[in-house]
């Protein structure tokens, strides 16, 4: 991905030097849908950035001002989804940085990149039902509820050990919806 930077945020691919901040909102994930990605310690922080770092698709989301790496975001790498110009985003912030409109700031850039740069025809992200601060920000976004997938996926067990399936929502916007309303951001070369 090129670097895209906004009034307060660079987005840029991963790095070394990135994994005490990754490992600050990844020990103890606030979504049920990142419990998977849950880090023990920095050793696999490191890790995690050194994979992160090959993977076109997972952006590193920074305060413009420090560097400091305040959370991801993933759409656009490779998949078979792409060959129709479809692909799924996905977003992840330290909640230390949550209610400053950091989210919306970094998702509404990588939507605009991967529209205008990467020429996607169709963007789509799963969202569980109890996920209402995501749910709004699709809807800021100006993305449709397209449907909802009735206890789709289990994160988590109950006590017995039993799967608990949660509901989850699916939100989508086409290229010609995002292009009739948004303007272009601004993009670095890398």
């Amino acid at each position: 991905m090129q670097i895209v930077e906004t009034e307060r945020l660079t987005l840029r691919r991963f790095r070394e030097g990135d994994a005490e901040d990754l490992f600050a909102y990844l020990r103890a994930p606030t979504a049920t849908c990142f419990l998977s990605l849950k880090l023990a310690d920095l050793a696999e922080a490191k890790a995690e950035v050194k994979k992160r770092a090959l993977d076109a698709g997972s952006v590193a989301v920074c305060l413009k001002q420090t560097g400091q790496v305040i959370g991801d975001l993933f759409g656009g790498g490779a998949g078979e989804e792409e060959e129709d110009g479809t692909t799924s985003v996905g977003w992840n912030l330290n909640p230390q940085f949550g209610g400053q409109g950091y989210a919306f700031e970094a998702t509404r850039a990588l939507l605009d990149h991967l529209f205008r740069a990467r020429g996607f025809r169709r963007i789509y992200a799963y969202v569980e039902d109890h996920n209402k601060p995501s749910k709004r920000l699709c809807e800021k976004l100006g993305m449709r509820r397209e449907g909802v997938f009735i206890e789709f996926v289990s994160f988590t067990n109950d006590d017995a050990g039993n799967p608990i399936y949660e509901n989850t929502m699916q939100y989508a916007i086409l290229r010609h919806e995002w292009m009739s309303g948004r303007p272009a951001l601004h993009e670095c070369a890398s």
